[in-house]
């Protein structure tokens, strides 16, 4: 089932064009994750105890409508795929029932070094428990 994030929409966060800035989406899909790690007692701080870094390798974003000041958006998040020492995360950015932004995002799997790695025993069957 996917996790869901939701908020208003900041006039910060509106462009010259009266609707949300396309960067400012890549920034709510990011809080959408850490939040559905953090729900699933992965949190950021937990993971860099234990000597692991969730990275992006790839993201896919595709524009469908514009949110705009005052809306309330609700970002769902799941994992679509686990592997070894990765995942493939889908994403959308929602307004009720309409889809304003779909993405797919590459994740992989670092030590502190920045090479890849296998994550603890247990973090990915966790990971695929945020799968539909």
């Amino acid at each position: 089932m996917a996790h869901r994030t939701s908020f208003r929409v900041r006039f910060s966060e509106i462009d010259p064009y009266r609707h949300v800035n396309h960067a400012v989406y890549v920034s709510w899909l990011e809080a959408g994750r850490v939040e559905a790690l953090e729900d699933a007692g992965m949190g950021l701080d937990l993971l860099q105890a234990d000597g692991i870094q969730i990275v992006i390798t790839a993201i896919d974003v595709k524009f469908k409508k514009p949110a705009v000041a005052g809306d309330v958006v609700t970002i769902e998040t799941e994992v679509a795929e686990t592997r070894r020492a990765s995942s493939r995360w889908h994403q959308r950015v929602m307004r009720g029932e309409e889809v304003l932004v779909t993405a797919d995002i590459h994740v992989g799997i670092c030590d502190d070094a920045g090479r890849p790695t296998r994550p603890p025993e247990g973090f990915m069957h966790k990971l695929a428990a945020l799968g539909n």
